[in-house]
């Protein structure tokens, strides 16, 4: 008989664990990861790792984009938030639900997944990985390898596709049996164990909430932004992001648009600034200024800054920002969406 089971598939330890546990048994696993715009990983990074992993292992992995479907549930989630922004139990609905379609399109006869009973407080309690099952509409059919000896029999095992005896009942939040299983299985090269998701990140939840409350439709740049630099908060409209080093700066140029704002401070080592949304001179100001305090000239009391915008360039004079400015506009610290005060500035071009 040939058996067939899909895998959601993070990469990590429980997940890889899962998906070699049925492995040894002779079962064909076809490993599906999902991609959302809120990854730790750079796509081509977690494309070449889960490849890899595939190969060593002998078994497929396929990437599927769930990135606009994904929105929808960070917007408006069903049974809410965890700590920060993140909608865990609609997210595993979403894509277990997806894998129910994918399991009958490829003729599987079920799915695994790496969950652990009782590791995660929201969404790996036993009553709530049931709801879950039942609202993507795959009860039954989800067999959880590393917890599976504590929760229900599943299908497969009723049937005697998989030995319920050669699975798990790993709980709690040690990873200590897992750590110790992956020795015995020959996989060592795993990530240290972490969320995974920028969700779950305080100060990036902060950073998307804000994004979301002034602009309820973001584009991609405007979600990959959130992952670099220091972000402020010039007014609803407006948006400034200051690069940290090189590969920020690079990051920042690259995800720059036609409409956008980019300013540097000319002649001394210096951040790459961008200014999205509605750009007024008062805005440029905030952003010349703030560029000039993260530059190596933040100690003058005049800088010279260039601002680029489309095929035109302007230079402005500005004071370098004060550290009251920075705590007002910064959007890690939680501050009031409003226009504040900069330093005054000489202007030498205008558009």
């Amino acid at each position: 008989m040939n058996r067939k089971a899909i895998a959601l598939f993070s990469g990590g330890l429980d997940s890889t664990l899962a998906v070699l546990t049925i492995l040894k048994q002779g079962i064909e696993v076809k490993a599906i990861t999902f991609l959302t715009p809120f990854g730790c990983s750079e796509p081509e990074t977690l494309h070449a790792r889960h490849k890899f992993l595939g190969e060593s292992f002998g078994f497929e992995v396929r990437f599927y984009n769930i990135k606009d479907r994904f929105m929808d549930i960070v917007k408006n989630p069903g049974f809410g938030y965890g700590k920060n922004m993140n909608p865990c139990i609609d997210c595993k609905i979403l894509m277990l639900r997806e894998a129910g379609v994918l399991m009958d399109e490829i003729g599987a006869d079920f799915i695994i997944t790496g969950e652990v009973l009782g590791q995660r407080p929201m969404s790996q309690r036993k009553d709530v990985l049931q709801l879950i099952d039942r609202e993507a509409e795959v009860v039954d059919y989800v067999l959880r390898p590393l917890s599976a000896k504590l929760m229900k029999i599943t299908i497969p095992e009723v049937k005697g596709m998989v030995n319920r005896d050669r699975l798990y009942d790993f709980s709690g939040r040690s990873r200590k049996p897992q750590m110790a299983l992956a020795k015995g299985l020959g996989f060592t090269d795993y990530p240290t164990p972490a969320g995974g998701c920028l969700l779950t990140e305080p100060n990036y939840a902060h950073r998307l909430k804000d994004l979301l409350t002034c602009t309820p439709d973001p584009g991609f740049e405007d979600l990959s932004l959130l992952k670099i630099g220091r972000h402020f908060r010039f007014s609803p409209f407006c948006k400034i992001i200051i690069g940290r080093n090189r590969s920020e700066n690079e990051k920042i140029v690259s995800l720059s648009r036609d409409d956008d704002c980019l300013v540097r401070v000319e002649g001394y080592g210096s951040p790459i600034t961008l200014v999205k949304g509605e750009i007024t001179a008062e805005a440029i100001n905030a952003a010349a200024s703030l560029c000039a305090r993260y530059s190596d000239a933040k100690n003058l009391s005049e800088v010279a800054v260039e601002v680029i915008k489309g095929d035109s360039i302007f230079r402005y004079t500005v004071s370098p920002a004060t550290n009251e400015i920075i705590e007002d506009l910064r959007i890690e610290l939680k501050s009031p969406i409003t226009k504040l005060q900069v330093p005054s500035s000489k202007i030498s071009g205008y558009w």
